[in-house]
């Protein structure tokens, strides 16, 4: 019976629901949307709405919402005709923004019928403009941190404009904070590069605005740190790596980038390292006769503001030592005196053949044929032996003449 009643309950109060649905009203929008930026990053939007009379109290909220939003950011609401909110320009890469704003029920008791009826107003879009049109009016700003403070430096882009360098603290939680904006007075030049000192302490959180008569932009810095001084030590057959950690963001964790490689070669390898303890310490394996090189940066992890440093100088360990060459020697020369051998072994086997391998007779043959032939004598030889033809010659007659005489021819 009990089941019954409750069923029955729930089927009226589901009807009733529906039939108000279907009756609801839709609530006013809001109207007369305006801004005022409170400083170079905070802006202040306001709207006007007229509640209606049949409306009870608590059943409204605000929604707004900013057009290409990040995926998966939720819709804002607030009980107030207002919001704040902080703005960089080179974070949106524009100088406006667009929020949708509308009038949506507020159920602060989900079985109560006292809200019912009324359903979400339509979309109001309200436009939000930079103080100054947007334009780049530095480039390469970089700031480095010590423990005395900021300094940060940069190329103009145009060096005939007055450039005004203002910071402070980010976010919009207080009015203190939005007090807090501080104007650079400790400007400097060093060559194509002007810069300042800003005074924030510990703080590395900052906003900054840059700013010129027509133009402005308004952005983080990219914070930088000294690069890690790398100590290197030997321990038997390994080598001990050491750095100290930052002098600054000492509630970041910090990690180190090393990279190593043997000298001469192309091929390196990275790894990150974790601070355990009040150092960073790596050990590795270390070959005597090779020669290694190092270098390192710092950088924070994905919980801490962006903080990085250029990689510092690359230092070298060791020395590259020849090696033993003997081995490598003997393992190519051995095989060719071998195969010389060989072939010269081949060589001389087929030349002198016959004289290494000569034929021997069958001696069976040999005492055969001495059993059958017996002794034979050897006979002289005959024949015409070749006998030399005398030359014939011609005597010759000399005469002795002389002085005065005259010559005469033999006849």
């Amino acid at each position: 019976m009990t089941s019954t009643w409750e069923l029955l309950t729930f089927l009226i109060f589901t009807a009733t629901t529906a039939v108000l649905h279907c009756n609801a009203d839709s609530l006013p929008p809001p109207t007369n949307l305006t801004y005022k930026w409170l400083d170079p990053f905070t802006v202040n939007v306001s709207w006007s709405w007229k509640m209606p009379s049949n409306l009870p109290k608590n059943c409204v909220k605000f929604e707004y919402e900013l057009e290409g939003k990040v995926p998966g950011e939720v819709v804002r609401r607030t009980d107030h005709q207002y919001f704040t909110n902080t703005y960089l320009t080179e974070e949106k890469d524009s100088d406006h923004w667009n929020y949708t704003i509308r009038t949506s029920v507020s159920f602060l008791d989900p079985t109560s019928a006292s809200c019912h009826g009324w359903d979400d107003s339509t979309v109001v879009t309200a436009t939000v403009h930079s103080p100054k049109p947007r334009a780049k009016v530095v480039k390469d700003f970089r700031c480095f941190l010590d423990p005395s403070g900021m300094n940060c430096s940069w190329i103009p882009v145009n060096h005939s404009q007055n450039l005004t360098l203002s910071y402070r603290k980010c976010g919009h939680s207080s009015e203190e904070l939005l007090k807090d904006l501080k104007d650079c007075d400790q400007y400097y030049t060093d060559g194509a590069r002007d810069g300042c000192y800003l005074g924030v302490g510990h703080e590395i959180d900052i906003c900054i605005s840059a700013a010129t008569v027509a133009e402005s932009m308004t952005f983080k810095p990219l914070l930088e740190v000294h690069p890690p001084k790398l100590t290197i030590t030997q321990r038997e057959k390994y080598l001990h790596l050491s750095w100290l950690p930052p002098e600054v963001g000492s509630h970041c964790v910090w990690e180190i980038r090393l990279c190593s490689r043997q000298c001469f070669e192309t091929k390196e390898e990275c790894q990150s390292l974790i601070k355990e303890g009040e150092v960073f310490e790596k050990e590795i394996g270390y070959d005597e006769d090779r020669c290694y090189e190092f270098r390192s940066r710092f950088m924070t992890n994905e919980f801490c503001p962006r903080i990085s440093s250029d990689f510092g100088d690359v230092v070298t360990f060791g020395k590259n030592k020849p090696h033993d060459e003997t081995l490598t020697v003997v393992a190519i020369v051995i095989p060719i005196i071998l195969s010389i051998c060989v072939i010269l072994s081949c060589y001389y086997f087929r030349k002198h053949k016959d004289i290494i391998c000569p034929n021997i007779p069958d001696p069976s043959a040999i005492f055969k044929e001495m059993m059958m032939n017996g002794n034979r004598e050897l006979k002289p030889s005959t024949g015409n032996l070749y006998t030399p033809v005398p030359e014939s010659t011609e005597s010759c007659k000399i005469t002795l003449v002389t002085e005065n005489s005259v010559p005469q021819q033999n006849l």
